[in-house]
């Protein structure tokens, strides 16, 4: 582009030169200049007129192809030549430059499209693709531009998409709506392929829009789905809630059954402890009072399979020997455990009777 200004300045500047030399002359010439101002005239005519011919020619000869683009030579429509980035000079009358952008191209994409179960949809999606600089030439002889190439990209999309979604129905579009862009964009992928001289980058679904009327329906329904969820919370909640409460009351009861069952089990402990004392004190009596007691061993084996040792005793009776003695003396020591050390009063009647008196507690 610098070249076509620094040209156009210096033709000018010749078309100038030459306007200010005929000018110069004519008026020469008309104030009676010689010969000389008539020769200078045709000098001048001539340097405007090649300046002015150059301005329209040269200028316009200069191309220049911007970084990122491709241009394809065409010389009386014919295709001669393919430049990359860079300022070219050719004739402009025989050759032109047809620039391609080969940046990344992204289209975007509004359609119409229909579910399995024939709900409308608005469909929106960004498709992006790059052309191959080696197919420039072929690009311009079957599309003609990178106009017509783009528009038929943007129609191969549209109908794989529109293809792709009417496989799904609507709700299950919905709830698959943030994976169904990696099929869509598979499926666009492979209708392009190697047809259109270009690498195919992607595309995106950016939004999928269904009708309010089914919009609200799909809304009632979820709702009436979380109700119903709700309620199947609340009564697994109170099931769990009454089994908690059943099992609290089995535990109390048990712990009660538990509680009475030690006590008893203390009991039965305590009685058999007592009447073993009761039975080791009856045994020493015996033995103190002449009886002959007999005491046997043996070793038994309890429920759990443990092992222990149980020792009896037999007394002896005979007609000296009846056991009324050893019934007494028990009751006199049983009289002495709870003996409180104090001894009787006393009081001899005229009577001649012994009368107790019991003592009076002293405040």
């Amino acid at each position: 582009m610098i070249y076509t200004f620094i040209t156009a300045a210096v033709f000018i500047a010749m078309m100038v030169a030459g306007g200010a030399m005929l000018f110069v002359g004519y008026f020469k010439k008309w104030r009676g200049g010689g010969a000389r101002s008539k020769a200078v005239a045709p000098v001048a005519v001539g340097l405007f007129a090649a300046g002015l011919i150059m301005l329209i020619l040269i200028p316009a000869s200069f191309h220049t192809v911007d970084a990122g683009s491709v241009a394809v030579v065409k010389q009386m429509g014919v295709i001669t030549d393919v430049e990359g980035p860079g300022t070219y000079f050719d004739f402009y009358l025989t050759r032109k430059y047809e620039e391609y952008d080969a940046k990344v191209q992204q289209v975007e994409i509004r359609m119409d499209a229909y579910t399995s179960d024939a709900q409308s949809m608005d469909v929106s999606m960004v498709v992006q693709f790059q052309i191959r600089q080696d197919n420039v030439e072929e690009i311009a002889l079957n599309y003609g531009g990178l106009v017509a190439l783009t528009n038929r990209i943007q129609s191969v999309a549209i109908e794989r998409t529109k293809a792709t979604l009417s496989k799904y129905q609507a709700e299950k579009l919905i709830e698959e709506r943030n994976t169904i862009s990696p099929t869509v964009e598979t499926e666009i992928s492979k209708a392009i392929g190697d047809k259109y001289y270009v690498t195919f980058n992607s595309a995106v679904l950016t939004d999928i829009t269904f009708s309010d009327a089914f919009e609200a329906a799909v809304e009632a329904k979820m709702m009436a789905q979380q109700e119903k969820l709700q309620a199947q919370y609340e009564n697994e909640k109170k099931k769990e809630q009454a089994d908690t409460a059943l099992y609290v009351a089995e535990q109390d009861a048990k712990a009660l059954v538990a509680k009475a069952q030690a006590q008893a089990d203390a009991q039965v402990a305590s009685a058999r402890a007592e009447a073993e004392a009761i039975m080791l004190k009856s045994v020493e009596i015996a033995r103190m009072l002449g009886y002959t007691v007999t005491e046997n061993t043996a070793t038994v084996t309890d429920e759990n399979g443990g092992e222990s040792t149980v020792t009896t005793y037999e007394i002896a009776y005979d007609e000296n020997h009846t056991g009324a003695d050893i019934a007494e003396y028990m009751k006199y020591i049983e009289y002495l455990s709870v003996w409180d050390g104090k001894l009787p009063q006393v009081v001899t009647g005229d009577s001649g009777f012994m009368i107790t008196v019991p003592s009076v507690p002293q405040n």
